[in-house]
């Protein structure tokens, strides 16, 4: 989830292609134009899997412009990629780079969900990624092109982790927020770990988005903090209308809540609504 242009973004999944929405207020929403299609992906087919789908999308501002990064799959058994376009604005167009940013690369590693963060305090970028079935996160630090690898950080994977890490600062704590569990089930859900720097080490804090009675599997999320008043908010999707532990089936919904903070920093356990 994303503020500007007067705007809020978000950048669901999207299978074939992706897009963005956008809303003035958090609650009505508007599919804009297609940002990027498998179709314009030139290097999409050189893994020689029969199908393809994009899912996974972290838009993120540098160097005056946008940066759209993006799973590849299919995954496990089939390598997985991250790649990355160059977008003209919030709203797209974006254009490949012309090359995956990162591979598969086995040692039960799955190149899936990245997440890109800028340190506020130097400016530089680190791209997250990695989960599922090897349930290990990786970070690297990006060139300032940000589409290219500068090194990679020896990170720590931290507790309940399994995919699609979010990393923000506040108050000069870094949170790594993630999800744990399985995506089909209840178990899915959102948990958290801070550090004194973007690399860790880090320090197990926490569930922040668990199922309950009516809402199952929480998962994959945003964070954002709103540039008009401040306030921090929490973008994620869940099963709505299902019954029992799991596995679920159909769709599943996005939803955004408020994130609140305790006095000591912790992020307080949000009730889903």
């Amino acid at each position: 989830m994303e503020a500007g242009d007067g705007r809020y973004w978000i950048y669901p999944t999207g299978g074939n292609a992706l897009f963005a929405w956008s809303s003035p207020d958090m609650r009505q929403w508007q599919r804009g134009a297609r940002l990027l299609s498998l179709d314009a992906i030139g290097w999409i087919g050189d893994d020689g899997a029969p199908r393809h789908f994009l899912w996974a999308p972290d838009m993120v501002a540098a160097n005056g412009g946008w940066y759209l990064y993006y799973s590849v799959g299919p995954q496990n058994p089939t390598p997985s990629r991250i790649g990355v376009a160059l977008c003209q604005s919030l709203a797209g167009p974006c254009a490949d780079s012309g090359k995956p940013l990162i591979h598969d690369g086995g040692n039960r590693f799955e190149a899936i969900d990245p997440a890109v963060f800028v340190d506020p305090k130097d400016g530089t970028a680190y791209l997250y990624a990695g989960g599922s079935a090897g349930a290990r996160l990786r970070a690297w630090v990006l060139k300032p092109d940000m589409i290219s690898l500068d090194r990679e950080l020896q990170v720590a994977t931290p507790q309940h982790f399994t995919e699609g890490a979010f990393m923000f600062e506040r108050g000069g704590t870094y949170y790594l927020s993630y999800s744990s569990g399985k995506w089909r089930d209840a178990s899915y859900s959102v948990h958290y770990a801070t550090a004194a720097a973007p690399t860790g080490p880090w320090s197990y804090a926490g569930a922040i988005l668990a199922s309950d009675a009516t809402y199952k599997g929480p998962g994959h999320h945003a964070v954002l903090r709103d540039p008009k008043d401040g306030r921090w908010y929490i973008a994620y999707h869940r099963w709505e209308g299902q019954r029992g532990d799991g596995p679920y089936a159909g769709q599943r919904r996005i939803a955004i809540q408020p994130l609140a903070f305790a006095a000591d920093g912790a992020i307080l356990p949000i009730r889903m609504e």
